[in-house]
């Protein structure tokens, strides 16, 4: 038994000095030295690491931050760096990738029977969160910082510019499919006049929605986008396509051109990806966003064919960059309020979440594309707006 167990260690050992073996230089060639003297050199604190990012991949550098087994003092750079080389991809070999790749391409990860699932576990989660974490309005997309000094006025600047490329004016009646806390149809009720009706797939949503909005012609309601119904001058997503996944980008377009109006503007904000997966970042997927897929403009492009008419594709993805730095620094700053509630190892995983889209937007890894439809022989619309 001795002689078994000791053999047992010998090869816990030999497999772990060859994972570093591995690993190391792979993270030296993106600049990342292990224990070296720069803010953005990964310190590590457990030897393990190394065996549990060759065998975990993404989901094991992710969870052993969450578990202390490494940290770097500027962690935006080390990820950032991290990204940039496609560390991540060139260890996603491994069996609970694999499993998730292969469910991916058979099942369809965002159908309506999941659809309240990323509502539950992500936006469900606490509106103290996120009122600590964004800005006044509680907008959690992208902010357009051209002309922008702090994330208050670059969120304003975003909601200003949405309005402005469809056309909002008095009397309006506009269609958000995924309206988060309120925070578009507020701005564009307050500021244009304009009727709203928002449905997300998160109950806590609708709740602080519909406080924030009293008074104003909105109405939230909890529905899956796929339930939409009516007839609107507008219809809009800002945020949601990240959740509607491949199999159903037809459908999300069916769903716009069954409710647009004659003469209707269709509009979308989403994160895009530089290639066509049928998955998100195994990490991601497992503890931020269940289910969300990022689409490219070719898919988005292939789902509209037919039924609707590119009018202006916009991209300013730099700009999640310092949206995600300036959403970190509100949650830091929160932080000794927020550990009532939450343990340090939410701290750590949200800060790596934060974090990491900060890095796969600051390397150009992730793309932040608005685009204006209309159906085919309508006049074009005046959208060149940014």
């Amino acid at each position: 038994m001795i002689h078994e167990t000791a053999h047992a260690l010998r090869s816990v050992s030999t497999g772990a000095r060859r994972a570093e073996a591995i690993l190391v230089p792979l993270l030296e060639e993106s600049g990342v030295e292990v224990n070296g003297p720069a803010p953005h050199d990964m310190q590590v604190h457990d030897s393990r690491l190394w065996a549990r990012v060759i065998r975990d991949g993404s989901i094991g550098l992710g969870e052993a931050y969450m578990d202390g087994w490494w940290d770097a003092e500027a962690l935006d750079v080390c990820l950032t760096r991290i990204v940039g080389h496609g560390l991540k991809e060139r260890v996603q070999q491994n069996p609970v990738v694999m499993a998730y790749v292969v469910a991916s391409r058979l099942l369809n990860m965002q159908s309506k029977a999941r659809a309240f699932e990323v509502g539950q576990r992500h936006y469900d989660i606490g509106n103290d969160l996120y009122e600590a974490m964004l800005d006044s309005r509680m907008v959690y997309t992208c902010g357009y910082w051209r002309d922008a000094g702090d994330l208050d006025a670059a969120q304003e600047a975003k909601l200003d510019l949405v309005c402005r490329k469809i056309g909002a004016q008095p009397g309006m009646r506009i269609l958000e499919l995924g309206c988060g806390w309120g925070s578009f149809a507020r701005f564009a009720a307050e500021r244009y006049g304009a009727e709203v009706i928002g449905l997300t797939v998160s109950r806590e949503q609708v709740s602080l929605a519909k406080e924030r909005c009293a008074g104003l012609p909105v109405d939230i309601q909890l529905a899956d986008y796929r339930d939409a119904r009516g007839t609107y001058d507008a219809v809009i997503s800002i945020g949601i396509m990240e959740h509607v996944g491949y199999k159903n980008h037809r459908t999300y377009m069916d769903v716009v051109d069954r409710c647009l109006a004659p003469g209707g503007v269709a509009f979308v904000h989403t994160i895009g990806g530089n290639e066509s997966k049928t998955l998100i970042d195994p990490w991601i997927h497992k503890h931020i966003f269940p289910n969300a897929l990022l689409p490219t403009v070719s898919q988005l492009a292939a789902a509209m064919e037919g039924l609707l008419v590119l009018e202006d594709l916009h991209n300013f993805g730099p700009d999640y960059d310092r949206t995600c730095m300036a959403w970190y620094s509100n949650f830091e700053r929160a932080w000794p309020e927020l550990s009532a509630r939450y343990d340090e190892r939410f701290h750590r995983m949200w800060r790596y979440y934060l974090l990491q889209c900060a890095a796969g937007f600051r390397c150009r890894y992730l793309q932040l594309y608005q685009l204006v439809m209309t159906r085919p022989g309508t006049p074009q619309p005046d959208c060149r707006k940014s």
